[in-house]
Parts: structure tokens; C-alpha cells; sequence
């Protein structure tokens, strides 16, 4: 053991967290060696020591730091003192793998003391079999909690929201709400607010804890409430939710049935996780990714991005169909085969620019039909401006390239359509599928590459065909 990793483990847990990452952000690797040699030598001591008292998104990194094999058997090796908590900082096919090899009734145990969120998180990974036998082990009152989250449609409010929070009538006193979340064992762990509910559990109010704290303990519930800060829905998607979350600057919202009932609470740290989900899965898909994993196999990889390149290798056998259209010209002058695909590249990379930003913009709810007709005039007008800009840099490029200004003319008029065109289908084509209920994410790049190949082949070779007469 060197100096290095006996100082990490004699400080490990109680000094910061910066004690377990290198200076890039990476789990130590003299650490990884010391949990991968307790391993090996089932040191239980060392790894309840100094594995098991780390904190949950410190041991999630840990878990996708070591070899599947060291996950499967440090998971078994701590036994009880797991945090499950850590499966929910895991990429979801690691959460699978470990989740697939422990038995249902250590998982049941572990859910028991999980908050209600996090335990949704894991339970709706499993099979509805394993799931059901899990919720059959648990206490009645949290069953049914459960059930009722996991009822909830995948990506909604009421599967990320906690089932645990403190709702008081409003006919209490400060002092007797005070009393109860002094005396009561079963409240949330933390919370930032108290609802109010009238006995049919319809939300009528809310007060944050620092309004309880200022105000004198003979005062009525009902005197010192406001309106709820813009409950959600629990069908709501949880991006709309999360936007709300950043519109009114909320930490904490209560989550209503189709009832106006309280049944939940969404908190700001959840939100947090799916802002950053939202945002991971379009970058994703925008490059045709779909939902892969760092830790996805090959054969999970290979299914997640064959569909997508199938239909890129349509669209470029489109494209390659409209050279053909050409294929006489191109014979008879060598120079549109070296010129045509800068024409193209610099449409696609122009519609890509447009399409990101579109793209974006719908998924924050920043363009809607009130701004959409002033964004497609910016970026129309922002097409032709590139066009026009870089029809000059580059038929000056091709004039004295190949000693021939009308070759120049030639593609700096193509130069301008294809960039125009890149514009025109880099915001309109994401907001037609919006508008028809597909994902702009998903689905934009193909297209927008497709209009920019063909109509930049198209141009520069009609163009040249018709100019030159070939």
C-alpha cells in the first residue's frame, strides 16, 4: 500500500469528497486498486470501513469505475450496509445488472428504507414479476404508494415525485403543526414545506417552514397559508415540470391527482436530475443515439445505432441519385467533382448549426407559435447573409483555384441556395414534427442532412450544367 492510498483510506469518509477523485474527476485509481484487492480478498472489514459509509453518488461513481464482476461481488460482500440510494447515480444498465443478481427479498429490504422516489426509480426496471414480489414483502401503507407512483406513466411528475411530505388541516395551530413534526416518526428525512389539506385530501394551501417559524403558535393554519406555488399534475411530463421549476424559481411543489388530492411532492434535487436526463437524451439523439450507455455491450450498442445508420444510408443514396442526374457534366468537367461536396458540407453543417438551436428551443419551450414566425425570419434572414458571405470567400477560392471566374459564379450561387435551403429546413422541418407529435431530437438530423445534400448537389451541378452548357 504507498503513502498515497494509506493517507485515502485513513481520511476517508469524514474529509471531503475531493479526497476519492483525481484532479480530472476520476475515482482515484490507487483507490480502485485498494477496493479491487479487498475484493478479491472478501475484506469485509476494509469495505464496510471505507466503501459502505461513502456517500451514494460517491459510491454510483465507484460502481461505474470497477469491473462488472467487482460490482456483482462488492455489492454481496457489504451485504445489508448497501446503499441502494447508489443505484439511482448508476447509468441504467448498470442498475439492471446488479438489480438482476440480488435477491428479491435483500432488494424488498433495501426499498423499505429508501425514500419513495428512489425507490420508484429502481423497482421500474424490474420485471413485473420480480416488482410485484418485491411490493408483496413491504408494509400495506407503503405498497400502496408505490403502486400508485409506478401507476403513473413513464417520464411523469408522479413517478419522480416523493410519496412522503407533511400535510396539516387548516383548523390547527402553528404550535400544534410544531408539536407534530417534533413527535411524528414517519415524516420526510427533510422538506422546505407543509401543505395544507381540507379531509378529503384536495390541496388548499401551503406554508414554507420559515413562515411556521416567525409566526406565534396561537395563530390558525388557515390564517397564514397562500396558494400553492403551481401544482403539478401527476400526469404532467416531468420536462414540463421541470420548466415550471425554472420559470418560478420552485424547490419544492406539491403533485395532485386528476382530483386536485395531494399525492405527492417534487422536489428540487429530483428536477435537477431530470434537467440533466432531458438534456443528455437530446444530445443523444441528435446524433442518432437513442438511450445507449457508456456501459451498454456491444451487442446493445450495435442494436442502438443500425436503425439510424440504415436510413443515413437511404438519404445518401438520395443524394448520391441526384449527382447521377449529373454524371455527364461531372465526365466533362473534372472540377465539379472536387467543388460539389464543399457545397454540400457547408449546407449540412450550416442546417445542423439552425437545427441544434430549434431543437433546444422547443425542448426548453423557449419557441412556440408566438415567437416561431420572428425565429424563421432571423434564421432565414442569418441563411441568406452565410450565403452571400461565403458565395464570395468561396468563388473567389474556386476562380483562382482553377483559373476560371465563371466556375466561381457558379458556385457562389450555389453556395447561397444551399445555405438558404440549410435554414429554411433546419428550423421549419423540427417544427413540423413537433406539430405532428414526433421527437424534432430524433428525427431532424436525417432530414435536415437530406435537403442539404440534395439541394446543394442539385444547384452546383444544374447550376454548372446550365451555365456551361455541358
Amino acid at each position: 500500500m504507498t503513502n498515497d492510498a494509506e493517507e485515502l483510506v485513513r481520511t476517508r469518509p469524514e474529509d471531503s469528497e475531493a479526497d476519492l477523485y483525481d484532479e480530472n474527476g476520476n475515482v482515484r485509481s490507487d483507490f480502485l486498486a485498494l477496493v479491487g484487492a479487498a475484493i478479491a480478498d472478501r475484506d469485509t472489514i476494509f469495505l464496510r470501513q471505507h466503501v459502505a459509509r461513502l456517500h451514494e453518488s460517491e459510491l454510483g461513481d465507484l460502481l461505474e469505475s470497477i469491473q462488472p464482476d467487482q460490482r456483482l461481488a462488492l455489492v454481496r460482500l457489504l451485504g445489508d450496509q448497501f446503499d441502494m440510494t447508489a443505484l439511482t447515480e448508476v447509468d441504467e444498465a448498470i442498475r439492471r445488472e446488479i438489480v438482476d443478481q440480488m435477491p428479491n427479498e435483500q432488494i424488498a429490504a433495501a426499498i423499505g428504507e429508501l425514500d419513495s422516489d428512489d425507490a420508484v426509480y429502481i423497482l421500474e426496471d424490474l420485471d413485473q414479476e420480480d416488482r410485484d414480489e418485491i411490493l408483496a414483502q413491504l408494509p400495506f401503507t407503503e405498497r400502496v404508494r408505490l403502486r400508485r407512483a409506478l401507476d403513473y406513466p413513464e417520464s411523469s411528475a408522479g413517478r419522480r415525485m416523493q410519496t412522503e411530505f407533511v400535510a396539516v388541516p387548516p383548523f390547527w395551530t402553528v404550535g400544534q403543526t410544531i408539536d407534530y413534526m417534533r413527535d411524528e416518526e414517519n415524516l420526510p428525512d427533510s422538506f422546505s414545506q407543509i401543505f395544507v389539506i381540507d379531509p378529503t385530501f384536495k390541496l388548499l394551501g401551503a406554508i414554507d417552514l420559515d413562515k411556521i417559524l416567525r409566526t406565534k403558535r396561537q395563530n390558525k393554519i388557515e390564517t397564514i397559508m397562500r396558494e400553492t406555488n403551481h401544482p403539478i399534475p401527476a400526469e404532467m411530463d416531468q420536462e414540463e415540470a421541470a420548466q415550471l421549476f425554472e420559470q418560478y424559481d420552485l424547490l419544492s411543489a406539491a403533485v395532485v391527482d386528476e382530483n386536485d388530492r395531494l399525492v405527492g411532492v417534487l422536489t428540487i434535487d429530483d428536477v435537477v436530475d431530470v434537467i440533466h436526463e432531458e438534456a443528455d437524451e437530446d444530445i443523444k439523439r441528435l446524433g442518432g443515439v437513442g438511450d445507449e450507455e457508456l456501459s451498454d455491450n456491444v451487442l446493445s450498442t450495435v442494436k442502438s445505432r443500425f436503425l439510424w445508420l440504415v436510413i443515413n444510408l437511404g438519404t445518401a443514396l438520395l443524394s448520391a441519385s441526384v449527382i447521377g442526374l449529373f454524371d455527364g457534366s461531372i465526365e466533362k468537367m473534372i472540377a465539379l467533382a472536387v467543388l460539389m461536396p464543399i457545397v454540400a458540407s457547408m449546407g449540412g453543417n450550416a442546417g445542423t448549426q439552425t437545427m441544434t438551436v430549434t431543437v433546444r428551443a422547443l425542448a426548453t419551450g423557449d419557441l412556440d407559435i408566438y415567437n416561431a414566425g420572428r425565429v424563421i425570419r432571423r434564421e432565414v434572414a442569418v441563411g441568406l447573409a452565410n450565403g452571400a458571405m461565403f458565395s464570395v470567400i468561396m468563388g473567389t477560392i474556386a476562380a483562382l483555384w482553377f483559373h476560371d471566374y465563371q466556375l466561381g459564379f457558379v458556385i457562389g450561387a450555389a453556395m447561397i441556395i444551399n445555405l438558404f435551403a440549410a435554414a429554411v429546413a433546419g428550423i421549419l422541418l423540427p417544427l413540423l414534427l413537433d406539430k405532428v407529435g414526433a421527437d424534432p431530437a430524433i428525427a431532424s438530423s436525417v432530414f435536415v442532412t437530406t435537403v442539404t445534400d440534395c439541394t446543394g448537389f442539385f444547384a452546383f451541378l444544374g447550376i454548372a450544367t446550365w451555365w456551361f452548357g455541358i
